[in-house]
């Protein structure tokens, strides 16, 4: 499957400092391409360049198949996005405004906006100034902009901000609709891992500006490793039991709170019946696998300790 968006060594530095460094990203045509990292870890550095907002300081940018020029028109008349926070004229309304974008864009389907609203849960609020509108409504109205054209690429930067969890969803349900009916590719940037697990395709990681990986959700999940996870009070006591009672070595202490155990051989079972008879108390206990949050963090190296 050919790539629609790919980058090259791309970089970008503003006033001696390099926001980004030699990001490589690889976006299959047809796929939700979910782009992971902290706040300030490069997102919306790199979905700037990429939408011809920033001039990247050095690399390069192929989107259709053409590298990025600041004349590629018709290559931008193909996208749709939202960068930060979407504004709009607020004296006029909803509607006005997308008729508008439409204008613009030269883009005339009749029907097309009353569609839209009603895609975003919007239509009683069409009429209403944009002054009027909630954050959340407003982010939605972006959203609705975005994909009013029906654009081949949807590059979204955190689009579910100010969003409350049934929104969230709303959202995500759209996006997942999106791209297998109407065959959009989407570039979608979050630090919220878990509305990235359940629909994209591929992730790509970026940290401190830099790309840690890309990779498939298939294959994260082909990766997955089974654990089990304990919970006690005396998180020490129990590693002592683990290692020298049981002869477990591979399991990790998180932050003094719970522990997992990697090793196959050894059972739930074993390993309460150990702790209860030195007189551990045991919380919770159970077998789980990694999530795309573990695989994160892992990744970046945050939020764990071994023991």
């Amino acid at each position: 499957m050919p790539n629609i968006l790919q980058t090259y060594q791309l970089t970008k530095t503003i006033d001696g400092k390099e926001l980004v460094k030699n990001v490589d990203i690889h976006v299959k045509k047809g796929e939700i391409y979910g782009f992971l990292g902290p706040n300030g870890a490069g997102k919306t550095s790199v979905m700037k360049m990429i939408t011809n907002l920033w001039k990247p300081t050095s690399g390069t940018i192929e989107l259709f198949g053409e590298k990025l020029t600041p004349t590629s028109y018709e290559v931008l008349k193909r996208m749709g996005s939202i960068i930060e926070f979407p504004y709009f004229y607020d004296h006029m309304s909803g509607k006005e405004n997308l008729q508008l974008h439409c204008e613009y864009m030269g883009y005339y389907m009749p029907g097309s906006v009353d569609q839209t609203f009603a895609m975003l849960g919007l239509s009683e609020s069409a009429e209403k100034a944009v002054k009027n509108y909630s954050l959340g409504m407003k982010q939605r109205l972006g959203i609705a902009r975005a994909i009013l054209c029906r654009p081949e690429l949807l590059v979204l930067d955190e689009p579910t901000n100010g969003l409350d969890p049934a929104g969230m969803k709303q959202i995500r349900d759209l996006l997942q609709m999106l791209c297998k009916e109407y065959g959009m590719t989407i570039f979608i940037s979050s630090h919220i891992l878990s509305e990235v697990e359940s629909i994209a395709d591929t992730i790509g990681v970026i940290h401190h500006g830099k790309m840690m990986q890309e990779i498939s959700m298939q294959e994260i999940s082909e990766k997955n490793t089974e654990y089990i996870e304990l919970t006690v009070e005396d998180t020490k006591k129990a590693a002592y039991v683990l290692a020298e009672k049981l002869q477990v070595n591979n399991f990790k202490v998180f932050d003094e709170q719970y522990i997992r155990i990697y090793d196959t051989r050894v059972t739930t079972t074993d390993i309460a019946r150990a702790l209860t008879l030195q007189e551990i108390d045991i919380q919770t206990i159970g077998k789980k696998s990694e999530s795309l949050e573990d695989y994160f963090l892992k990744l970046t190296n945050e939020g764990e300790k071994s023991c």
